[in-house]
């Protein structure tokens, strides 16, 4: 049930997504006079699962048909096109300046596709005809440029709409550096190596301070940091980060530190053997079995050594300290839930300060994931490894559909969709745009042929990475 409710989130994020983009594309053509012919969700390989079109006035629907035939046949090495007047009435083809709209079934994306324009459908018989002035490919290139950057604009703006939505609802909440000071930080094996240790209290990072504890990890991934300043045992430090500690992060894939809190029972499993042997609520685990456990983290270090026995534990309940005796399970637990220790700080926006705080969380948003595709496409990083396809994508989403949060994981996709079209790689809109550019700044408008071998090459690149980023997927799924 778990895996069924992350896959209907995935499919109902990426649809709006997809739609938002390709209605970038659509209303920046329309606006130019230029005919959009298609307009889909999902891919319509072969046949589609729903589609509908204005004809001679009156909208006409279809379900689970195959495609429309062709406009144009192929006669010797050309391909001329069917006299639209010899078609029925009823012929989707005898009303070409109206847009079709339908679903595909291949879950994959979807496309606008344009009249006139070298696209992913590759339209040979189209291109070869006479340039029509309704047609891309006739537009000025400033006007070519504003629809190729239209599907990427509407990501960034469905984005910071959904930003301004959530902080406007939910304000913000985090767990301030402060607040974790009280007690420290708690750092596994990779963090030990980088100079860190158990109950350092982080005073900034490279000379920084960071008010969001949880975005101290990214700040040394993307900021180059040079040290971390400490507090240790009472006194000031700097710790010293190796040149090659962002190399150490991307390979562990690992949160290196987190906050460090006492154990306090906030409440039971079914069947808990600590409820069973009298523990209540709001009771806190210092030791087992004579092994100090003043912190969670320690409790979990010793736990594991006792599963399947008995052991003392010493409990303080209000100003007393008792011991009890609690059996411990196979699965090394005692069937508590941990209570938060730390306090949560919320910043509350009304609608209008939300505007500008969601203007500064998307822009933050795009630097952060550009700075990580910078990382990716660094070999000496390593990062390409964590690359990710379908599941990766799938596996941020909750286990239960919660608002809130899918609209969070919806804005971040967003971002990662406009960041990631936006590459200069033909194929993508990033591609159009590149040679875009290049028309405006020599004045030379490349060939179609060359734009048709472009994008043949860009295509060919964007499915080995599919295949290797979802091949990562798989391999994780066995380690």
């Amino acid at each position: 049930m778990t895996v069924l409710i992350k896959i209907i989130q995935l499919l109902l994020a990426l649809s709006i997504l997809v739609i938002i983009h390709e209605f970038g594309h659509f209303i920046a053509s329309r606006i130019f006079g230029v005919r959009v012919e298609k307009f889909y969700m999902f891919f319509d390989w072969k046949f589609s699962i729903f589609r509908c079109k204005k004809v001679n006035g009156a909208w006409k629907f279809k379900f689970f048909c195959k495609n429309e035939p062709e406009k144009y046949i192929k006669v010797g090495d050309t391909y001329e096109k069917i006299d639209i007047n010899t078609l029925p009435e009823d012929d989707w083809r005898r009303d070409e300046s109206s847009t079709e709209f339908g679903l595909g079934w291949v879950p994959l994306g979807g496309y606008c596709k344009i009249a006139g324009m070298i696209d992913e459908s590759m339209d040979q018989a189209q291109m070869a005809q006479e340039p029509q002035p309704w047609e891309f490919r006739t537009k000025p290139a400033w006007q070519r440029l504003i629809i190729m950057i239209g599907g990427v604009f509407m990501n960034v703006v469905l984005a910071f709409l959904i930003y301004i939505g959530l902080i406007a609802s939910y304000g913000e909440q985090y767990i301030s550096t402060a607040e974790v000071n009280k007690y420290g930080i708690t750092v596994d094996s990779l963090g030990y190596n980088l100079g860190l240790r158990d109950g350092d209290k982080i005073l900034n990072v490279d000379g920084r301070y960071v008010e969001d504890f949880s975005q101290i990890p990214m700040v040394l991934l993307l900021e180059d940091t040079k040290y971390i300043d400490v507090e240790r045992d009472g006194d000031s430090m700097r710790v010293e980060l190796p040149a090659d500690a962002v190399n150490q992060m991307i390979k562990a894939r690992t949160t290196f530190f987190s906050m460090r809190m006492p154990f306090v029972v906030g409440g039971f499993a079914n069947g808990s053997y600590a409820a069973k042997a009298g523990m209540v609520e709001r009771d806190r685990i210092i030791g087992i079995n004579e092994v100090p456990t003043p912190y969670f983290q320690d409790f979990k270090k010793a736990i594991g050594d006792y599963r399947d026995q008995d052991v003392a534990m010493l409990i303080v309940r209000d100003d007393d300290t008792i011991t009890m005796t609690v059996h411990v399970g196979g699965d090394a637990t005692i069937g508590v839930y941990a209570a938060q220790m730390l306090e949560v700080s919320t910043k509350e926006y009304t609608f209008w300060q939300s505007i500008p705080r969601g203007f500064k969380k998307t822009g933050k948003e795009l630097s952060d994931y550009w700075k990580q595709l910078k990382l990716i496409v660094k070999p000496s990083t390593g990062a390409y490894e964590s690359l990710g396809g379908f599941i990766a994508i799938g596996s941020i989403f909750p286990d239960s559909f919660i608002w809130e949060q899918f609209w969070r994981m919806t804005a971040f996709l967003s971002i990662i969709l406009a960041v990631m079209n936006i590459l200069p790689i033909p194929g993508l809109d990033g591609g159009h745009v590149l040679f875009l550019i290049w028309e405006v700044v020599t004045g030379r408008k490349p060939s179609d042929k060359f734009l048709e071998r472009a994008t043949t090459i860009g295509f060919i690149f964007l499915l080995m990475l599919l295949i290797y980023a979802n091949g990562n997927d798989i391999i994780r799924l066995f380690r």
